[in-house]
This record gives structure tokens, sequence and C-alpha cells, in this order.
């Protein structure tokens, strides 16, 4: 008995043995997978498309403290990815830091993803912006008439490129470059935070871009483009940082954006004066919205003022301005030539505004004394609709040009409460046609009322555009 009872005891004590194992096993694995989450990273964002390759700046030497130039690290990080352009893609990731840049070019099927802790600085050493001949469609730099710095973020004649994020911030470090500008002191034209030329398949999302050393993001002579997310940043005062510069752009989606600025905080345009004529190539099929602006010494959304090369079928609703100059602004002048028109606006509330409606026809600022004077635009067909203003000091200044008269303007269903010390004439109109209905206060006699048997809405389109056909897939991964 004895006996028996010494071998149970051994059998079970060494089924205790390996049960303490078991545990110890199991928990180092729970440890080790913990560990694993500690130093691995997973995130997961919604892109034209998602990637066969993913890697860190850091594994290209990039050091994030902010002081250290990084502009060697992004370069060789996008030259050793692109030769996985034809196999799935590649995906450069931006850990948590401050990494301090000069200007790095993209590469197609490419995507740029900022951590949500991350930040690019923009370098403020001048050697770190290499000179770039001017656009085309402009003839010249708009700050210096030599040629223009490279933008932060720039790529050219390229397809399906992403710059995205888990809203990360990129800091353009601006005052550096609106000194000299102020100062007279710039031989070339600033540069831009992000610019795409000649491209197809873009995407930029969920970003937090800063003091842009001119307009922060500036697409060019390309197509199918979402801009979606967008939280844009300048002082009131900072000159040009316009937000969004849609330019000689088709099928172009701007979504849930938030911008204060120091210029227009969406610009449309297509090239400057003959320049623009020449070139040739519109902004067309441009949706807007959920757009909030704050800028008080310009627009919400300008059309021009280079808009030589023409501006047709822009389609912009549910609009926040807030203490900014105006609404909706049209800028052109004799010499610009090109056109604006089939413009839609609808679901547009203001507050505080110095202009709700704006359309100058005497804009000026021209690119050289070369432009053609016969060159006339044409402005047609600009539907508003269904909105609400407040403490506005006037409510319409819409000016034409003689013998070449703006039409088609129609205004409806717009409630405009006039500030305690408005202008006395709420409405300022010359050389436009037009109609209007349900507007207050009433407005000039250029714009007149539909009779009750007529009254209608102004137009706005059902149909969608291309753009809204493109749907996004769900990437996700781990670094």
């Amino acid at each position: 008995m004895e006996l028996l009872w010494k071998s149970h005891m051994k059998i079970h004590a060494m089924k205790l043995v390996y049960a303490l194992l078991l545990v110890t096993l199991m928990s180092s694995k729970v440890t080790e997978c913990r560990k694993g989450k500690i130093i691995s990273t997973s995130f997961e964002y919604s892109a034209l498309n998602c990637r066969a390759h993913s890697v860190s700046l850091k594994d290209f030497g990039g050091v994030g403290d902010g002081k250290t130039s990084n502009t060697k690290a992004f370069k060789s990080a996008i030259s050793h990815l692109s030769q996985n352009a034809s196999e799935g893609g590649s995906q450069l990731y931006v850990p948590a830091g401050k990494w301090l840049t000069g200007s790095f070019s993209l590469i197609s099927h490419f995507t740029l993803y900022l951590h949500k802790d991350a930040v690019l600085l923009a370098s403020q050493d001048i050697n770190e912006w290499p000179v770039i001949k001017p656009l085309p469609s402009y003839g010249r730099g708009r700050d210096a008439a030599a040629g223009r710095h490279t933008s932060l973020i720039f790529g050219t004649n390229l397809t399906d490129v992403i710059v995205t994020g888990d809203n990360g911030t990129i800091d353009g470090q601006g005052s550096f470059w609106w000194q000299q500008f102020h100062n007279k002191k710039l031989k070339y034209t600033r540069p831009y935070l992000i610019e795409l030329m000649f491209s197809d398949n873009i995407q930029i999302s969920n970003l937090t871009l800063l003091d842009s050393p001119s307009w922060n993001i500036h697409p060019v002579y390309s197509s199918n483009i979402i801009i979606k997310g967008i939280t844009i940043i300048a002082p009131i005062r900072s000159p040009n940082t316009d937000g969004i510069n849609p330019d000689s752009c088709t099928n172009t989606k701007i979504e849930d954006c938030y911008i204060v600025s120091g210029d227009d905080c969406v610009a449309v345009k297509s090239g400057w004066d003959e320049y623009g004529i020449k070139f040739g190539w519109p902004t067309k099929q441009l949706v807007i919205r959920r757009l909030t602006c704050i800028s008080p010494y310009s627009a919400t959304i300008a059309l021009g003022s280079e808009m030589s090369g023409g501006i047709q079928d822009v389609r912009a609703e549910d609009i926040t301005a807030v203490h900014t100059e105006s609404g909706i602004r049209i800028k052109t002048a004799v010499g610009r030539g090109g056109y604006v028109k089939d413009i839609y606006v609808k679901k547009m509330t203001m507050h505080t505004m110095k202009w709700a409606f704006w359309i100058t026809g005497n804009y000026g600022s021209h690119a050289d004394k070369n432009y053609n004077h016969s060159a006339l635009p044409e402005i047609k067909n600009i539907h508003y609709r269904d909105m609400v203003a407040d403490n506005v000091s006037m409510a319409g200044n819409l000016e034409g040009i003689s013998n070449d008269p703006f039409t088609g303007i129609c205004i409806s269903n717009v409630t405009i409460t006039m500030a305690a010390k408005a202008k006395k004439q709420p409405w300022t109109c010359n050389d436009i046609e037009g109609i209007t209905s349900g507007v207050t206060p009433k407005p000039c006699d250029l714009l007149p009322e539909q009779g009750k048997e007529n009254i209608r809405d102004c137009d706005f389109p059902s149909d969608y555009l291309p753009i809204d056909m493109l749907e996004l897939k769900q990437c996700t991964y781990s670094i």
C-alpha cells in the first residue's frame, strides 16, 4: 500500500510540475504577445488603394528630434520604395516625432502616412528648396517673375498617390517666408505645402496643415482628386496662405475641411491672362461640401482671379463662413479671357460678413503688360439658393464689365440680416443680368423679383459627378 501511495504521489507531483511548466510557457507567450502589441503599431484608414509594401522613415535613418534634417531620409526611403510600384505599391510611414525636412518628391502607386503625433517641420534652410520653372499657365511666378521654390511635398506625372494620416501635422513654419515677402527679398516664388502636377487619382486626407509659406494644397493640371478631412490654420494676416486651390483640374471633390487663413479658403483657378488662355486647361467638375471657413480679409470660395483657362460646373453645398470677408466671390478682369459658368451653390450659412455676394470684373493684377485687352471673360449661369447670413455689412456687390455683362445670375431663398452699421444701400449692381426669388433685403433692379406665377428655386444639379463614384478601400497595416 505504501509503495502504491508513493507511486501515486510521484505521478501527481509530475502532473503538477507539468501543469506549472505549461502555465509558465503560456504566461511567457502572453507576455511576448503583450510586448508585441507595445512594440508594433497597427493602424487603418480609408484610401483609394492599399499597399503591398510598407516601411518606416526610421528604417532609412530618420531622426524625429525637430533639429536633424530628414530630407535625405525621405528621398532615400521613397527611392527604395519606387521598385515596388508595379508590385502592389508602397507606403512610407512617418511615426510620432518632429521630422525636419526640405522639399521631397513622391512617386506613383505610393502612400505617405503620418502618425497622429507626427509633425513634418518645413526646413528654414533655403538650400533645401530647389527652384523650378514657373507654371506654363502662369508664365511667371506669383511672388517674383523668375522661377519658384519646389513645394514641401511635390510630385509630377504621377498616378495613384495618397498623402494621409491619423490627423498628423505638416508645419510650414511660414513666418520665415512671410518676412521675406513683406521685405521684398524673394528672388523666387514661395513654396506651397503640397503640390501635385499632371497627375491622376490623388487623395489628400486627414491631416492638419499649419503656417504654410504660401498656398497650402495645390493640385494643378490633374484629375480625379479627393481632398477630405483637412484642417488648415494660418494667421489671418499671413500673405497668400490660400487653403485649397484646384487649378486646371478635372473631377475634384473637397469635403469636410476646416480652414482659417490669410487668403481665400478655397480658390478655384485655371491660369493667368495670355498664358492661361494659350495653355487652355479649365477647372471643371468640382464638388465642395461641408466646408467651414474663417478668413476676415478674403473669400470662403473664390473663382479666379486666374481663370483664363475657364471654370465650369462647380457645385458647393453645406458651407459655413464665420467672420469672413465674402461668401462666394468671382474675380476677373479685362484681359483674363476664359469663362466662369455653371456655378451652383446651396445651403450656405454666413456669420459676420463684409459681403455675402461679391462679383468683381475689375480685379486687375496682370502677369505682365502683354495681356490681350480684347480678351473679355464670359461669366454666366451663376446659381445661389437656400442661404442665411447675419451681421452683414453689404448684401451684394456685383460688378460686371462694360459691354461684357455677366448674365444668368439667379439668387433664391436667401435671407440676409444686416449689421447695425451696415451700408445704407445693401446692394450695388453694374453690368449684370439675372433674376431673384425670395431674397431679403430686396436686391437691385438688375436682379428683379420673379412674378408669383414664375417663382422657382435656382438650379442645383441632381446628378452625381464621376468623383462621387470612386469608392475608398479600408487599409490595415502593422509597423
